[in-house]
């Protein structure tokens, strides 16, 4: 039983750390996908379902009663994109009358979820404060895309990361580094490069991949079919990836699994981002993990 003061939250909630200003709306909860073979986040007991809009609207009100000053809402959910345009749009409008000062709405999107839109529903979305959307593309490594269960592959990413850009929807990305595995590091840099250069992603936001139990991939692991990319190599598939990308971007490349946070804007800091990189590459030491080396 939810209190009058109590949002409604289901399971795990996540949200991008430059999200942290923003009020937090579940309008989704649990994964429509959820078969990402390196992914824990959502158990698979938890069902894809929409939040009913007489929760959204308590929720709202939640907001408005603790006066929370934010001008952007981001929903919660996996992928709360995969929602009717119509349902979308009923959302937002409910949020503009809640707080009229509210200038964007984001959340996270699968690709898929932009594929199932026209791009004049892209355009409506837009038009309804729809922007800045956080897409988990992972890598733009066909093989790896397959392997990791996806669903789809990088031909069609870029034909839908283009149909938000002519919609006039910006986006970020959130990257996996080291997912293609052991000896494919700098291969699926250099193939994620290929594909962000024809696109213009405002922040690349990296994470490096660890394994948990709940995944399937640990599954693959404990069998020997999937070896995990060592330390030194993510860095080189880091540096390969900023040494290569064309387009201005922030990468954002800080989280606790990151072994050497790094942030920088693109193209202004990339001699800075590379030659943290390769200090790193040439002092770390594989058999201590615990051993960061000191290169600040």
């Amino acid at each position: 039983m939810f209190t009058p003061y109590e949002q409604h939250f289901t399971g795990p909630i996540w949200r991008p750390p430059y999200e942290a200003q923003s009020i937090l709306l579940q309008a989704t909860a649990g994964c429509t996908h959820n078969r990402c073979k390196f992914c824990s986040l959502y158990p698979k007991e938890l069902k894809f379902k929409a939040s009913p809009m007489k929760e959204i609207e308590h929720d709202l009100n939640v907001v408005k009663h603790h006066k929370v000053q934010s001008r952007r809402v981001f929903l919660t959910g996996s992928n709360p994109f995969v929602l009717r345009p119509d349902h979308l749009m009923d959302i937002a409008q409910r949020i503009r009358v809640t707080f009229p000062h509210i200038e964007t709405i984001g959340c996270f999107a699968r690709i898929t979820d932009i594929k199932s839109k026209t791009l004049e529903e892209l355009k409506q979305l837009r038009h309804f404060k729809f922007n800045r959307l956080t897409i988990g593309i992972e890598t733009g490594h066909d093989e790896t895309l397959r392997y990791m269960r996806k669903g789809y592959d990088a031909k069609t990413a870029l034909e839908q990361c283009l149909k938000l850009e002519e919609a006039g929807i910006e986006y970020h990305f959130i990257i996996l580094n080291g997912l293609a595995g052991e000896g494919k590091g700098v291969e699926n840099a250099l193939d994620m490069a290929e594909l962000f250069n024809h696109l213009h992603p405002s922040i690349v936001g990296v994470t490096s991949l660890t394994i948990f139990p709940e995944s399937d991939l640990y599954e693959d692991v404990v069998r020997g079919k999937y070896i995990e990319s060592p330390e030194k190599e993510r860095l080189e598939e880091m540096k390969t990836l900023i040494e290569n990308l064309k387009n201005p971007t922030t990468i954002l490349a800080n989280t606790v699994s990151n072994l050497i946070p790094i942030t920088g804007i693109l193209p202004k800091d990339r001699n800075y981002m590379l030659g943290t990189l390769q200090t790193a590459i040439e002092k770390i030491d594989e058999e201590v993990m615990g051993g960061v080396p000191e290169i600040y």
